[in-house]
């Protein structure tokens, strides 16, 4: 839920900001519907002739002629601005389409997760960047980062289909055996289209941080999943980006916790994820009275800066996951301590709130606090992503956001009584009692609970085994001898 960053290196004069140079493609339309004579995308009233699609010739790369591209700036509600191309050849009839950020590489990497559940959610929009890699996990398929394209769950899945379906005749003569295996994925496939494979999972990972997948105010927990990661050294290296200090900014996550004193800030060299030049993290150690030790990590950037905030939790894993629920009845409640962990979820029923599990980070902070963090993402993703106020939504979906809004302002304020309920399957998070320790807190109820196999399986337990495995390591040696 981190909000998009303002891009001011687009086409076009220096002068113009790029929310006057980038527009929705809904207000584009606005600018061409008083004219009638307009052709290939050029108002021709008067003096204020406008260009809304640029057109370019180009090298067919089919036939070696001369085509067309036409590009078109715009930008995506909720998420950024883009460049949409077409190519197009009037000598062999070749066309081709794709998008491209018009943006930087953002400072962080970004996951997108949905869970399919009804034929609804093939309608969701999907940008591809080219350097994302599309999963679909139930089907076993994964497609490495390639061309770039603006389409829907439907259109991706079918593309992908379409695509294995044409070297089947092929395979079928000179590899019998991976004909029959890809014969069944496009049967799932072609099953999953027809929707008789709900569930399943679509996804997207992007090192690049402009991939995205697009949300729905109704998406309960686990429907819908973002979550924005630090780049790895390689993952640098494929963008084309380059430090001069060769120490990644998880240094500071490096370092044992036997030689941590609490409360003692140490700094770190790191590099920044945004321009790439050094920087420093800082880390601090911190023991939350009646819970356990905390290490708080934040990095800033002087150079271009940005700026990071995080806790990470530690331990060992607990048997159990742990749910809080707490109701906030006054300004008290509200100065309350919250930590949320990276693996913990947040809903306020009251409020129509639901964070997923790795949105924001880990957090240590107040119930305020939280609530101001998410307000301000969701708004600037919200309404300053898709235009001037919003201008680019439809008036039904633009009126549902403001009353969500306006809500959870007045839940800040202390002017509406709402519960903040914390699903945390590690049991790393932590809510502060309003009585003694040993007493229990009328508002608040905290309950253990059963980790579900799709909890296990997000949080790679099911692959961890931390008993026999000496055993097995001896055996592989052998069968290595």
């Amino acid at each position: 839920m981190s909000a998009p960053e303002e891009q001011n290196n687009g086409p076009g004069p220096a002068t113009v900001s790029s929310n006057e140079f980038f527009e929705t493609i809904g207000k584009k339309v606005d600018h061409l519907a008083p004219t009638t004579n307009g052709t290939n995308g050029v108002l021709q009233d008067g003096d204020d002739d406008e260009k809304i699609v640029e057109e370019i010739e180009s090298l067919c790369m089919n036939c070696r002629e001369n085509g067309t591209t036409r590009m078109l700036l715009t930008a995506i509600p909720y998420f950024r601005e883009v460049i949409v191309m077409s190519f197009s050849c009037d000598k062999c009839g070749f066309s081709n389409n794709e998008i491209q950020s018009a943006g930087t590489i953002q400072p962080k990497g970004s996951s997108y997760l949905l869970r399919l559940t009804a034929m609804q959610d093939f309608e969701r929009t999907v940008v591809k960047s080219d350097t994302a890699v599309v999963k679909f996990i139930e089907l076993d398929l994964e497609v490495p980062p390639g061309r770039g394209q603006l389409t829907n769950v439907e259109g991706l899945l079918s593309g992908i289909v379409d695509d294995l379906e044409l070297g089947q005749e092929a395979r079928k003569e000179q590899a019998p055996e991976v004909y029959e295996k890809v014969a069944q994925i496009i049967a799932k496939g072609r099953a999953m289209l027809a929707g008789d494979a709900f569930p399943f999972r679509l996804s997207v990972d992007d090192p690049a941080g402009n991939s995205w997948i697009s949300p729905n105010m109704r998406d309960g927990i686990g429907k819908w999943e973002k979550r924005d990661y630090i780049r790895t050294q390689e993952q640098n290296e494929a963008l084309g980006l380059s430090s001069s200090d060769p120490l990644s900014i998880d240094a500071a996550q490096t370092a044992p916790d036997d030689d941590i004193t609490p409360d003692q800030v140490y700094a770190f060299p790191a590099t920044c994820p945004g321009c790439m030049r050094p920087c420093t993290t800082n880390m601090k150690m911190v023991d939350i009275p009646h819970f356990k030790a905390v290490v708080l990590m934040s990095t800033v950037c002087e150079e271009c800066g940005y700026r990071s905030n995080d806790v990470k939790t530690g331990g060992e894993i607990p048997e159990l996951g742990k749910k809080i629920a707490l109701r906030v009845e006054s300004a008290q409640d509200l100065a309350r301590d919250i930590l949320k962990s990276e693996s913990c979820s947040l809903e306020c029923p009251e409020l129509s709130l639901q964070v997923n599990p790795g949105t924001l980070g880990g957090r240590f902070t107040t119930v305020e606090g939280l609530l101001t963090q998410v307000r301000n993402d969701l708004h600037s993703q919200i309404f300053e992503a898709s235009g001037e106020g919003g201008d680019s939504l439809a008036p039904d979906e633009k009126n549902q956001w403001t009353v969500f809004f306006s809500d959870l302002d007045a839940a800040i304020k202390g002017e509406k009584k709402f519960t903040i309920i914390l699903t945390d399957p590690l049991a790393s998070s932590y809510v502060q009692k309003a009585v003694d320790p040993d007493q229990d807190d009328p508002q608040m109820t905290t309950e253990d609970y059963q980790r579900t196999d799709e909890e296990e399986e997000d949080l790679g337990l099911k692959d961890m085994k931390v008993e026999g495995y000496e055993q097995d390591n001896n055996a592989d040696a052998a069968e290595a001898k």
